[in-house]
Protein backbone atom coordinates (compact mmCIF):
# COMPACT_ATOMS: atom_id res chain seq x y z
CA UNK A 1 0.00 0.00 0.00
CA UNK A 2 2.61 2.61 0.73
CA UNK A 3 4.24 2.03 -2.14
CA UNK A 4 1.42 2.47 -4.16
CA UNK A 5 0.81 5.85 -2.37
CA UNK A 6 4.39 6.89 -3.32
CA UNK A 7 4.15 6.29 -5.95
CA UNK A 8 0.58 8.65 -6.80
CA UNK A 9 2.62 11.25 -4.81
CA UNK A 10 5.85 10.97 -7.36
CA UNK A 11 3.11 11.35 -10.16
CA UNK A 12 1.83 14.65 -9.05
CA UNK A 13 5.26 16.43 -9.94
CA UNK A 14 5.13 15.66 -13.70
CA UNK A 15 1.12 16.37 -13.42
CA UNK A 16 1.76 19.61 -12.16
CA UNK A 17 4.16 20.58 -14.25
CA UNK A 18 2.52 19.86 -16.95
CA UNK A 19 -0.76 21.80 -15.43
CA UNK A 20 1.06 24.67 -15.03
CA UNK A 21 3.46 24.57 -18.47
CA UNK A 22 0.16 24.33 -20.26
CA UNK A 23 -1.92 27.21 -18.86
CA UNK A 24 1.70 29.58 -18.69
CA UNK A 25 2.15 28.85 -22.73
CA UNK A 26 -1.63 29.57 -23.34
CA UNK A 27 -1.53 32.87 -21.35
CA UNK A 28 1.67 33.63 -23.63
CA UNK A 29 -0.74 34.29 -26.61
CA UNK A 30 -3.63 36.17 -24.32
CA UNK A 31 -3.59 40.10 -25.55
CA UNK A 32 -3.60 42.81 -22.70
CA UNK A 33 -1.12 41.63 -20.23
CA UNK A 34 -0.55 42.84 -17.06
CA UNK A 35 1.97 45.46 -18.91
CA UNK A 36 -0.53 46.75 -21.41
CA UNK A 37 -2.86 47.60 -18.98
CA UNK A 38 -0.58 49.66 -16.92
CA UNK A 39 0.40 51.37 -20.31
CA UNK A 40 -2.91 52.15 -20.89
CA UNK A 41 -3.97 53.26 -17.34
CA UNK A 42 -1.02 55.62 -17.85
CA UNK A 43 -2.60 57.26 -20.29
CA UNK A 44 -5.66 57.13 -19.19
CA UNK A 45 -4.01 59.57 -16.10
CA UNK A 46 -2.23 61.66 -18.59
CA UNK A 47 -5.09 62.05 -20.86
CA UNK A 48 -8.01 62.71 -18.08
CA UNK A 49 -10.01 60.04 -19.84
CA UNK A 50 -9.92 56.61 -20.84
CA UNK A 51 -7.07 54.76 -21.75
CA UNK A 52 -6.43 51.60 -23.53
CA UNK A 53 -9.34 52.11 -26.07
CA UNK A 54 -9.86 50.51 -28.71
CA UNK A 55 -9.51 52.13 -32.56
CA UNK A 56 -9.78 50.88 -35.98
CA UNK A 57 -6.47 49.73 -36.15
CA UNK A 58 -6.84 47.56 -32.67
CA UNK A 59 -5.79 47.88 -29.34
CA UNK A 60 -3.81 50.89 -28.63
CA UNK A 61 -2.10 49.58 -25.63
CA UNK A 62 1.27 51.44 -25.96
CA UNK A 63 0.65 54.24 -28.14
CA UNK A 64 1.52 57.68 -26.33
CA UNK A 65 4.04 56.54 -23.72
CA UNK A 66 7.60 56.54 -24.24
CA UNK A 67 9.76 53.12 -24.94
CA UNK A 68 12.02 54.01 -21.95
CA UNK A 69 8.87 53.89 -19.38
CA UNK A 70 7.10 51.13 -20.87
CA UNK A 71 10.89 48.59 -20.59
CA UNK A 72 10.42 49.93 -16.83
CA UNK A 73 6.92 48.31 -16.50
CA UNK A 74 8.16 45.12 -18.04
CA UNK A 75 11.09 45.15 -15.66
CA UNK A 76 8.57 45.94 -12.56
CA UNK A 77 6.69 43.07 -13.62
CA UNK A 78 9.12 40.91 -15.02
CA UNK A 79 8.53 41.00 -18.21
CA UNK A 80 11.90 41.79 -19.29
CA UNK A 81 13.33 38.49 -19.41
CA UNK A 82 12.49 35.43 -21.65
CA UNK A 83 9.37 33.38 -21.74
CA UNK A 84 11.39 30.09 -20.22
CA UNK A 85 13.08 31.93 -18.11
CA UNK A 86 9.88 33.44 -16.30
CA UNK A 87 8.66 29.94 -16.47
CA UNK A 88 12.08 28.14 -14.63
CA UNK A 89 11.72 31.22 -11.80
CA UNK A 90 8.02 30.88 -11.44
CA UNK A 91 8.21 26.88 -10.66
CA UNK A 92 11.49 27.70 -8.44
CA UNK A 93 9.25 29.88 -6.33
CA UNK A 94 6.51 27.21 -6.08
CA UNK A 95 9.28 24.31 -5.17
CA UNK A 96 9.74 26.80 -2.22
CA UNK A 97 6.12 27.38 -1.47
CA UNK A 98 6.49 31.05 -2.39
CA UNK A 99 3.35 31.74 -4.75
CA UNK A 100 4.70 35.17 -5.55
CA UNK A 101 3.21 38.79 -5.29
CA UNK A 102 0.30 40.62 -6.60
CA UNK A 103 0.71 42.63 -9.41
CA UNK A 104 -2.30 44.77 -8.19
CA UNK A 105 -2.85 43.90 -4.42
CA UNK A 106 0.68 44.61 -3.39
CA UNK A 107 0.27 41.65 -1.02
CA UNK A 108 1.36 38.09 -1.51
CA UNK A 109 -0.67 35.30 -3.09
CA UNK A 110 -0.78 33.70 -0.20
CA UNK A 111 -2.18 36.37 2.17
CA UNK A 112 -4.62 37.38 -0.29
CA UNK A 113 -5.95 33.52 -0.01
CA UNK A 114 -6.09 33.48 3.56
CA UNK A 115 -7.85 37.19 3.76
CA UNK A 116 -10.34 35.07 1.37
CA UNK A 117 -10.92 32.10 2.36
CA UNK A 118 -13.25 32.40 5.56
CA UNK A 119 -16.04 33.65 2.68
CA UNK A 120 -14.98 30.90 0.51
CA UNK A 121 -15.65 28.47 3.37
CA UNK A 122 -18.38 29.68 5.17
CA UNK A 123 -20.37 28.92 1.93
CA UNK A 124 -18.44 25.65 1.12
CA UNK A 125 -18.64 24.12 4.25
CA UNK A 126 -22.25 24.93 5.22
CA UNK A 127 -23.43 23.92 1.53
CA UNK A 128 -21.39 21.12 1.96
CA UNK A 129 -22.93 19.93 5.40
CA UNK A 130 -26.56 20.99 4.85
CA UNK A 131 -26.73 19.05 1.07
CA UNK A 132 -25.30 15.56 2.97
CA UNK A 133 -27.54 15.88 5.68
CA UNK A 134 -30.49 16.46 3.82
CA UNK A 135 -29.63 14.14 0.91
CA UNK A 136 -28.61 10.88 2.17
CA UNK A 137 -31.51 10.56 4.82
CA UNK A 138 -34.06 11.86 2.02
CA UNK A 139 -32.62 9.31 -0.31
CA UNK A 140 -32.73 6.31 2.16
CA UNK A 141 -36.45 7.50 2.91
CA UNK A 142 -37.27 7.71 -1.02
CA UNK A 143 -35.58 4.16 -1.78
CA UNK A 144 -37.63 2.03 0.84
CA UNK A 145 -40.90 3.83 0.08
CA UNK A 146 -39.88 3.68 -4.11
CA UNK A 147 -43.04 4.19 -5.98
CA UNK A 148 -45.20 5.71 -3.47
CA UNK A 149 -46.78 9.29 -4.00
CA UNK A 150 -43.71 10.01 -1.12
CA UNK A 151 -41.01 9.22 -4.03
CA UNK A 152 -42.96 10.93 -6.66
CA UNK A 153 -43.39 14.30 -4.95
CA UNK A 154 -39.73 14.71 -3.46
CA UNK A 155 -38.77 13.62 -6.92
CA UNK A 156 -40.34 16.27 -8.30
CA UNK A 157 -39.11 19.07 -5.80
CA UNK A 158 -35.57 17.75 -6.06
CA UNK A 159 -35.38 18.22 -9.86
CA UNK A 160 -37.33 21.47 -9.41
CA UNK A 161 -34.75 22.38 -7.27
CA UNK A 162 -31.47 21.47 -9.13
CA UNK A 163 -32.99 23.24 -12.61
CA UNK A 164 -32.87 26.44 -11.11
CA UNK A 165 -29.56 28.16 -11.36
CA UNK A 166 -28.52 29.08 -7.80
CA UNK A 167 -27.91 32.63 -8.86
CA UNK A 168 -31.65 32.85 -10.01
CA UNK A 169 -32.55 31.68 -6.47
CA UNK A 170 -30.47 34.11 -4.66
CA UNK A 171 -32.21 36.96 -6.75
CA UNK A 172 -35.13 35.41 -5.93
CA UNK A 173 -34.65 34.84 -2.19
CA UNK A 174 -33.36 38.54 -2.16
CA UNK A 175 -36.35 40.09 -3.76
CA UNK A 176 -38.88 38.24 -1.05
CA UNK A 177 -36.53 38.50 2.14
CA UNK A 178 -33.55 41.34 1.54
CA UNK A 179 -35.48 44.12 0.71
CA UNK A 180 -36.99 44.14 -2.33
CA UNK A 181 -40.69 44.22 -3.03
CA UNK A 182 -41.67 42.55 0.37
CA UNK A 183 -39.86 41.85 3.72
CA UNK A 184 -36.80 42.80 4.67
CA UNK A 185 -35.21 40.28 7.25
CA UNK A 186 -31.91 39.52 5.74
CA UNK A 187 -28.93 41.85 4.98
CA UNK A 188 -27.32 42.61 1.51
CA UNK A 189 -23.97 42.71 2.17
CA UNK A 190 -20.82 41.18 3.63
CA UNK A 191 -20.59 38.07 5.62
CA UNK A 192 -20.75 39.85 9.33
CA UNK A 193 -21.99 43.31 10.27
CA UNK A 194 -19.48 46.18 10.62
CA UNK A 195 -20.45 46.42 14.74
CA UNK A 196 -19.68 42.33 14.95
CA UNK A 197 -16.02 42.97 16.91
CA UNK A 198 -18.18 44.80 19.41
CA UNK A 199 -20.72 41.98 19.82
CA UNK A 200 -20.88 39.31 22.62
CA UNK A 201 -20.03 35.56 21.46
CA UNK A 202 -23.79 34.89 20.72
CA UNK A 203 -24.45 38.49 18.90
CA UNK A 204 -21.46 37.07 16.82
CA UNK A 205 -22.81 33.36 16.10
CA UNK A 206 -26.26 35.20 15.15
CA UNK A 207 -24.75 37.91 13.43
CA UNK A 208 -22.85 35.32 11.48
CA UNK A 209 -25.45 33.36 10.44
CA UNK A 210 -27.96 35.97 9.91
CA UNK A 211 -25.32 36.94 6.70
CA UNK A 212 -25.03 33.67 5.75
CA UNK A 213 -28.11 32.49 5.32
CA UNK A 214 -29.51 33.77 1.73
CA UNK A 215 -26.12 32.75 0.08
CA UNK A 216 -25.89 29.40 1.79
CA UNK A 217 -29.47 28.38 0.92
CA UNK A 218 -29.58 29.61 -2.75
CA UNK A 219 -26.66 27.55 -2.92
CA UNK A 220 -27.83 24.33 -0.96
CA UNK A 221 -31.57 23.89 -3.17
CA UNK A 222 -29.64 23.26 -6.42
CA UNK A 223 -27.00 21.16 -4.91
CA UNK A 224 -28.28 17.90 -3.01
CA UNK A 225 -30.59 16.40 -6.09
CA UNK A 226 -27.12 14.39 -7.38
CA UNK A 227 -26.43 12.90 -3.81
CA UNK A 228 -29.76 12.06 -3.41
CA UNK A 229 -30.69 10.27 -6.85
CA UNK A 230 -26.87 8.77 -5.92
CA UNK A 231 -28.05 7.75 -2.60
CA UNK A 232 -31.43 6.00 -3.37
CA UNK A 233 -30.05 4.33 -6.65
CA UNK A 234 -27.12 2.85 -4.11
CA UNK A 235 -29.89 1.32 -1.38
CA UNK A 236 -31.86 0.15 -3.94
CA UNK A 237 -29.30 -1.65 -5.46
CA UNK A 238 -28.59 -3.54 -2.58
CA UNK A 239 -31.88 -3.85 -1.44
CA UNK A 240 -32.48 -6.08 -4.30
CA UNK A 241 -29.12 -8.47 -4.07
CA UNK A 242 -29.76 -12.09 -2.30
CA UNK A 243 -28.01 -11.40 0.76
CA UNK A 244 -31.07 -8.77 1.52
CA UNK A 245 -33.48 -11.57 0.65
CA UNK A 246 -31.58 -14.32 2.65
CA UNK A 247 -32.11 -12.24 5.70
CA UNK A 248 -35.36 -11.22 4.94
CA UNK A 249 -36.39 -15.06 4.50
CA UNK A 250 -34.13 -15.90 7.70
CA UNK A 251 -36.60 -13.09 9.51
CA UNK A 252 -34.37 -10.70 10.19
CA UNK A 253 -36.00 -7.37 11.18
CA UNK A 254 -36.50 -5.21 8.44
CA UNK A 255 -34.63 -2.19 10.76
CA UNK A 256 -31.98 -4.39 11.06
CA UNK A 257 -31.34 -5.39 7.49
CA UNK A 258 -31.83 -1.95 6.04
CA UNK A 259 -29.46 -0.06 8.57
CA UNK A 260 -27.06 -2.92 9.55
CA UNK A 261 -26.11 -4.53 5.84
CA UNK A 262 -28.08 -2.76 3.49
CA UNK A 263 -26.97 1.03 4.30
CA UNK A 264 -23.05 0.02 5.26
CA UNK A 265 -22.65 -1.42 1.49
CA UNK A 266 -25.23 1.44 -0.31
CA UNK A 267 -22.75 4.14 1.76
CA UNK A 268 -19.72 3.25 -0.12
CA UNK A 269 -19.94 5.07 -3.13
CA UNK A 270 -21.32 8.34 -0.51
CA UNK A 271 -18.58 7.59 1.74
CA UNK A 272 -15.84 7.85 -0.69
CA UNK A 273 -16.96 10.96 -2.32
CA UNK A 274 -16.65 12.71 1.15
CA UNK A 275 -12.83 13.58 0.61
CA UNK A 276 -13.49 15.27 -2.23
CA UNK A 277 -16.17 17.21 -1.05
CA UNK A 278 -15.50 18.21 2.27
CA UNK A 279 -11.70 19.38 1.43
CA UNK A 280 -13.13 21.29 -1.96
CA UNK A 281 -15.47 22.85 -0.01
CA UNK A 282 -12.62 25.11 1.67
CA UNK A 283 -11.84 26.15 -1.75
CA UNK A 284 -15.10 26.57 -3.57
CA UNK A 285 -16.08 29.90 -4.73
CA UNK A 286 -19.27 30.98 -6.35
CA UNK A 287 -18.46 34.03 -8.49
CA UNK A 288 -22.43 34.68 -8.97
CA UNK A 289 -23.43 34.12 -5.95
CA UNK A 290 -20.01 36.27 -4.07
CA UNK A 291 -21.03 39.02 -7.12
CA UNK A 292 -24.47 39.19 -5.78
CA UNK A 293 -24.51 39.07 -2.15
CA UNK A 294 -21.18 41.56 -2.34
CA UNK A 295 -19.05 38.38 -0.66
CA UNK A 296 -15.44 38.57 -1.22
CA UNK A 297 -14.59 35.60 -1.81
CA UNK A 298 -11.68 33.37 -3.73
CA UNK A 299 -14.85 33.27 -6.73
CA UNK A 300 -14.60 36.57 -7.28
CA UNK A 301 -10.45 37.04 -6.79
CA UNK A 302 -9.80 34.31 -9.00
CA UNK A 303 -11.95 36.30 -11.73
CA UNK A 304 -10.52 39.89 -11.26
CA UNK A 305 -7.34 38.34 -11.44
CA UNK A 306 -8.33 36.86 -14.91
CA UNK A 307 -9.62 40.06 -16.32
CA UNK A 308 -6.76 42.14 -15.01
CA UNK A 309 -3.68 39.70 -16.11
CA UNK A 310 -3.02 39.75 -12.24
CA UNK A 311 -0.78 36.23 -13.15
CA UNK A 312 1.28 35.42 -10.32
CA UNK A 313 -2.64 35.21 -8.15
CA UNK A 314 -3.76 33.36 -11.36
CA UNK A 315 -0.48 30.72 -10.99
CA UNK A 316 -0.58 30.60 -7.67
CA UNK A 317 -4.49 30.04 -7.05
CA UNK A 318 -3.59 26.75 -9.63
CA UNK A 319 -0.76 25.57 -7.98
CA UNK A 320 -2.18 25.51 -3.88
CA UNK A 321 -5.10 24.40 -5.98
CA UNK A 322 -4.28 21.72 -8.24
CA UNK A 323 -1.90 20.28 -5.25
CA UNK A 324 -5.10 19.91 -2.91
CA UNK A 325 -6.98 18.67 -5.85
CA UNK A 326 -4.16 15.93 -6.30
CA UNK A 327 -4.05 14.83 -3.01
CA UNK A 328 -7.75 14.60 -2.51
CA UNK A 329 -7.86 12.07 -5.27
CA UNK A 330 -6.01 10.07 -3.85
CA UNK A 331 -7.29 10.22 -0.35
CA UNK A 332 -10.61 9.17 -2.70
CA UNK A 333 -8.92 6.38 -3.73
CA UNK A 334 -7.90 5.06 -0.81
CA UNK A 335 -10.78 5.74 1.11
CA UNK A 336 -12.24 2.61 -1.19
CA UNK A 337 -9.63 0.78 0.75
CA UNK A 338 -10.94 1.36 3.85
CA UNK A 339 -14.49 1.32 3.09
CA UNK A 340 -14.49 -1.70 1.01
CA UNK A 341 -11.70 -4.07 1.74
CA UNK A 342 -12.82 -5.74 -1.67
CA UNK A 343 -10.97 -3.07 -3.27
CA UNK A 344 -7.48 -3.45 -4.47
CA UNK A 345 -5.52 -1.41 -6.96
CA UNK A 346 -2.17 -3.36 -6.32
CA UNK A 347 -1.09 -6.33 -5.39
Amino acid sequence: MWSYVLKRLLLTIPTLFGILLITFVVIQFVPGGPVEQMVAQIEGMESGGEGGALTQGGYRGRQGVDAERIEEIKKLYGFDKPAHERFFQMVGQFARFDLGKSFFHNKDVGQLILEKLPVSISLGLWTFLLVYLISVPLGIAKAVRAGTPFDTATTFVVLLGYAIPSFVMGVALMVLFAGGSFVQWFPLRGITSLNWSDLSLFGKIADYFWHIALPVTSMVLGGFAVITVLTKNSVLEEIRKQYVLTARAKGVDERKVLWRHVFRNAMIPIMTGFPAAFVGAFFSGSLLIETLFSLDGLGLLSYESVIRRDYPVVFGSLFLFTIIGLLTTLLRDLSYLWVDPRVRYFD
